[in-house]
């Protein structure tokens, strides 16, 4: 579970771009990946990094890039599977009208679950934001469910020791995802049934799918597992990527309590997009750390707290939030 000792918190590789050109004065065209990681590593108390696949890292890369990051002291936490090498890719990967296009993601896919095997690790997210549709009448809905599902199937299938977790999103890049919210991908990995199947909770992603965090971690936890938790926050419109607890303090705290109560110990990742308005990476990063921090401290408050249990078990929405408040913001006596 997320304790002290076995605490990780990881990133998202691609923040530390923010201001590339200023931080590396002359840099031509991107930095690389252990550019990024180099600057990542700046940052107190982060453990581990998520590598994408294939724009991070290949897989004649991997190994290398590996041993780099062992160097800096951070580890990889897992890969993330993008699917932005074929343009075509842009109307589907696994629910491609193409044959080939679909057998290509597939296949990549598959080398990405090889590239994560290569190094030790057992974690391959996968996103499928190409997977949907944008006008009606634009597809046969059967059968997007059906591809989408024997594409998921076969890549568990490809390594059943590797860990295999869907991110779902409701839309953007497509206007509607083939898996936008958590029964939706609860019911796919149920119909599926591979048992190396999970789901990634990213908190932006489940606030506007108008899901409440904590309840969908439930349903995770009890109809497969949460194998991964993106930490950010927004106004539940679009995939903000703001800083951890910036919008949703009390939501973030529910949520870190019910995985941490269901058995989560895998890392806290942050999907923040500190890149977008050119803030310091380092800085938000731990922030966001010590924000974490922050709330599982009140989290193991409030778990030795049999009022809260008391005001959970009657549904007393006033006694709760009495008990919550006080222990996040101090029991204010006046």
């Amino acid at each position: 579970m997320i304790g002290e000792t076995t605490r990780r918190f990881a990133t998202r590789l691609n923040s530390f771009a923010s201001g590339a050109h200023a931080y590396w004065p002359g840099l031509e065209g991107k930095p690389g990946t252990l550019q990024l990681a180099e600057r990542a590593a700046k940052v107190p108390g982060l453990t581990d990094l998520d590598l994408n696949f294939p724009d991070h890292v290949t897989f004649d890369t991997v190994r290398e890039t590996a041993r780099g990051l062992s160097d800096l002291g951070l580890s990889v936490n897992g890969l993330a599977m993008r699917y932005y090498t074929n343009p075509d890719f842009k109307i589907g990967a696994f629910t491609n009208p193409d044959p080939k296009v679909r057998r290509e993601a597939i296949d990549l896919t598959r080398r990405g679950i090889d590239a994560a095997r290569a190094i030790g690790c057992n974690l391959m997210t996968v996103w499928l934001g190409q997977d949907g549709w944008d006008y009606a009448f634009q597809a046969d809905y059967r059968r997007l469910w059906e591809m989408e599902l024997d594409g998921i199937r076969e890549v568990a299938e490809h390594d059943p020791d590797c860990l295999i977790s869907i991110e779902y999103k409701p839309n953007e890049p497509r206007s509607f995802s083939v898996l936008p919210d958590c029964a939706t991908t609860l019911l796919a990995i149920r119909e599926i049934g591979a048992a190396n199947l999970g789901v990634t909770l990213d908190l932006a992603h489940v606030l506007y799918a108008d899901e409440q965090p904590a309840f969908v971690a439930a349903l995770a936890a009890r109809h497969a597992r949460v194998l991964g938790v993106h930490l950010n926050d927004g106004y539940g419109k679009r995939d903000d990527g703001l800083m951890v607890a910036s919008v949703h303090p009390q939501q973030t705290l529910e949520l870190l309590m019910q995985v941490r109560r269901d058995g989560y110990d895998g890392a806290i990742y942050f999907d923040t997009f500190p890149d977008f308005t050119g803030l310091d990476p380092v800085r938000e990063c731990a922030v966001n750390i010590k924000t974490v921090e922050r709330l599982l401290a009140v989290a193991d408050r409030l778990e030795r707290d049999n009022g809260l249990v008391d005001a959970l078990g009657r549904q007393d929405a006033v006694a709760a939030q009495a008990i919550v408040n006080d222990a996040i913001f101090g029991n204010h006596r006046g």
